[in-house]
């Protein structure tokens, strides 16, 4: 049904099948795992207990209990709802809906308690337990309730060559009611009619009816989307599954038949590079790898309504690599033999490559493992040595097995990086760097023969993962990402740069063509990497070894995307304001590369140009004093002339306020002097004074300059008030200037470098006497102290200048 969950096919009755690491229970007949259903419509394991069904007081009715056979915790406690729908599958297992979008199953180790809990159910519900769901599973319509009164089974008709098309029929007309499809797969399953239809097939492909074989395709297809697990474990028998693809050979849609069964027998080869002496394993692995085949390859691709249809055809064969997993990982002898023969030097190098090819389809087949099912099959490849038998592997000269090698160990860094970085400290004190795992990886990075470097990019995400801090572990007695780290950077990271440093020796890129430059760009992704995340390890790196200097080198690329990747690498570093590295980018003029490939670049607007002259604004908004100066001191003659930004003389206006700083340091404590003043005033006066104070421009206060009205507390020293006049007279001259740069900078886009906006000299002064006039003591707005009343003609040189400063 649409709302129906699909339900899990169930594992096999051996303890592999149900996944459990450790002693067996004495009642195995109860033993169970407990799945629910998720958004994915994957199956979750939520643990294995032991189940048992009693009167539960707070829910008022028989209920199914599940505890844990770990602690005894309670993994599941469900009433047995008179309404729930119920299915029994497989033998061993039972599925049900707990409410709309929460979907359970119980798998059963034994059939015998499979059946103890099914006949508990069915009592409580009052069916019989003969039955394989208790209840219809969606309400049918008032047409279907008259149909199912009046015929309690679905008749299909005798299986005969002459009746195949209305069997075709009868089976496609069922498929649109969840009822009419119930009905039909209890018919099919109940008269063994898929086994007849299969004996037809023979006789149509005997006498060549294609009409015969295309109603049998239809016939088929249709028995696929009833979902029905009982119905897959007929058709996916040893005896059956092969004459099923046949069916699905002969498409109507398509002028010719597919060959399916042909490449199944004929090309793909079942290759055992340790034998498996287990009977049923085997019968499993071919049985999984065919009904893959069968998933997708032969079925046509479900449309949107028949995809759900389909839910129990990918449980099954989940459930099928479940199983397989759990039989190859219980078998010890296997996994010895296999991993003493990937590790001897006698194996050839054909045996070699099939056994890594099987090992690493092996992890493939743990991906769709639990986690906790998936944590032991990695500690058992763990323990069995999978790390140096890795290192072995990629120290050959076999491309194939090195790159299978990688594939396998992606599985484990992904899975459990602190595994990895574990084993490669412990193997550093017994080795060379040489030999080092973690140093094989680099240079497999390095010598990938890619055009594209597809296994570089791999692998470098694979040491990204490695060294990130954000997943290593932090314990009271050892700090893993201490460990590392110092271990990397003392083996490891010579290894990684080797190709910068050799590419980066002279003035240009020594080698310039494509391949390098993808490589070289990967390596500078990952140090960008550690310049954010490792502070002080990196840090002596970088300026130990001159990297930084080394990097922008590669600014003079013919390639743009290497050269804005070092443009990154400079950007990171400027962007941690460390004066470590700001002391050592002014000391070897590091800003030269840079500023060479900006007038390089020229008037061309592009990635290049943004991203620099971003690296220039960032120093200014951040008002990073010491690059500020060395840009201006080294650098402003190659900008002065770049006005269609207003970065270059932002930066300049930022030197010279820096410098007037230096140059007068009396301003800086005349600021606060002339600031305390006002706390000692006339009460009567605050008021006034308060408002002047809030409403003056805070920039302005930066800039060193202090707003204080005239009163009778303005007869300060002549020597105080000296630097405020000349720093005034400094002031007016520029102020022309600043007002230019204020209004370009509101204009929205590039301007042209011949547009400008300024006020005239007479305009400016105009404006500042009329101000003027209109704060001198004793004019109308003034907040003159009472008592000093003065007049326009005795204004005192002090009083006038401070009038000056009023207005600014």
């Amino acid at each position: 049904a649409p709302d129906q969950p699909p339900a899990p096919p169930a594992i096999a009755s051996q303890s592999g099948g149900c996944g459990v690491a450790g002693g067996r229970m004495t009642d195995t007949r109860r033993r169970v795992k407990v799945y629910t259903l998720n958004e994915d419509r994957q199956w979750d394991d939520r643990g294995t207990g032991h189940v048992s069904s009693c009167y539960v007081e707070r829910l008022k009715g028989m209920s199914l209990l599940v505890r844990a056979e770990s602690d005894g915790s309670l993994l599941l406690e469900s009433k047995i709802n008179p309404n729930t729908a119920y299915q029994k599958q497989q033998d061993t297992l039972i599925v049900w809906s707990e409410a709309e979008n929460y979907d359970l199953a119980l798998s059963f180790q034994e059939k015998a308690g499979c059946d103890e809990i099914w006949e508990k159910i069915c009592q409580v519900q009052g069916k019989d337990p003969s039955v394989d769901i208790t209840q219809d599973l969606v309400d049918e319509s008032e047409e279907e309730r008259f149909d199912d009164m009046s015929s309690p089974g679905l008749e299909l008709p005798s299986c005969e060559l002459s009746r195949l098309e209305e069997i075709a029929e009868l089976v496609a007309s069922s498929l649109p009611s969840p009822l009419r499809r119930e009905k039909l797969a209890l018919a099919l399953e109940n008269e063994g009619y898929i086994k007849k239809l299969l004996e037809i097939f023979h006789v149509c492909e005997d006498l060549e009816n294609i009409e015969g074989l295309h109603h049998l395709y239809e016939i088929i297809k249709g028995i696929f989307l009833l979902n029905r697990t009982a119905l897959f474990e007929v058709m996916f028998s040893e005896e059956c599954i092969m004459d099923v693809i046949g069916c699905l050979e002969y498409d109507p849609s398509l002028s010719q038949s597919r060959k399916h069964r042909e490449f199944l027998t004929k090309t793909a080869k079942f290759k055992e590079v340790i034998p498996i002496s287990d009977p049923e394993l085997k019968q499993k692995i071919h049985q999984t790898y065919r009904v893959q085949y069968i998933q997708d390859m032969v079925l046509p691709t479900p449309s949107v309504f028949e995809e759900n249809m389909l839910s129990t055809l990918h449980s099954f064969i989940f459930f099928n690599k479940v199983e397989i997993v759990g039989m190859l990982q219980e078998d010890e002898k296997f996994l010895t033999d296999l991993f003493a023969q990937l590790t001897d030097e006698a194996t050839d190098e054909e045996k070699r490559q099939e056994l890594v090819n099987f090992l690493k389809e092996f992890c493939a087949f743990s991906q769709t493992l639990q986690p906790q099912n998936r944590d032991a099959f990695f500690k058992t490849l763990s323990n069995m040595g999978i790390l140096p038998a890795l290192e072995v592997i990629l120290g050959m000269d076999d491309t194939q097995v090195r790159s299978a090698a990688t594939d396998i160990f992606s599985y484990l860094v992904e899975y459990n990086p602190s595994m990895v970085r574990e084993f490669v400290m412990q193997e550093a004190q017994q080795n060379d760097d040489d030999i080092l795992l973690i140093n094989l990886i680099i240079e497999h990075m390095i010598c990938d023969t890619d055009p594209e470097l597809g296994g570089a990019v791999l692998l470098m995400g694979l040491l990204r993962t490695l060294v990130d801090p954000e997943n290593m572990l932090a314990t009271a007695n050892k700090t893993e990402k201490t460990e590392f780290l110092g271990f990397f950077y003392k083996h490891c990271m010579h290894v990684l740069t080797a190709p910068l440093l050799a590419n980066t020796t002279e003035d240009k890129p020594s080698k310039d063509d494509f391949q390098t430059a993808q490589l070289l760009a990967l390596i500078l992704e990952l140090l960008t990497f550690c310049v954010e995340h490792h502070t002080y390890h990196i840090k002596n790196y970088i300026i130990n070894k001159d990297i930084l200097r080394r990097v922008l080198v590669l600014m003079a690329s013919k390639h743009a995307f290497l050269a804005l990747c070092a443009l990154r690498f400079k950007r990171k570093i400027i962007g941690l304001k460390d004066e470590f590295y700001n002391r050592y980018i002014m000391k070897s003029f590091l800003f030269e590369p840079v500023v060479k490939a900006f007038l390089n670049n020229g008037s061309r607007y592009n990635l290049m140009n943004s991203a620099i002259i971003e690296m220039f604004e960032f120093i200014r908004v951040e008002d990073i004093k010491s690059l500020t100066a060395h840009v201006i001191e080294n650098y402003w003659k190659a900008l002065e002339d770049v006005d269609y930004v207003q970065t270059f003389k932002g930066l300049k206006l930022r030197f010279e306020q820096q410098r007037e700083r230096q140059d007068n340091p009396k301003l800086d404590s005349m600021r606060s002097i002339l600031r305390n003043h006002r706390y000692r005033r006339d009460a009567r006066t605050l008021e006034d004074e308060e408002e002047m104070w809030f409403n003056t421009d805070e920039d302005d206060m930066e800039d060193g300059e202090a707003v204080v009205p005239p009163s009778d507390k303005t007869k300060n020293d002549e020597d105080i008030m000296d630097p405020i006049s000349k720093f005034m007279e400094r002031k007016k001259l520029k102020e022309s200037e600043e007002k230019e740069v204020l209004l370009k900078t509101n204009l929205s886009g590039r301007q042209s470098p011949s547009f400008k906006l300024s006020f005239s000299s007479g305009t400016k002064s105009n404006l500042t006497s009329q101000s003027s006039a209109s704060n001198l003591p004793g004019s109308p707005g003034s907040p003159g102290s009472p008592g000093s009343p003065g007049s326009p003609g005795s204004v005192s040189k002090s009083t006038s200048q401070m009038a000056s400063v009023t207005t600014k």
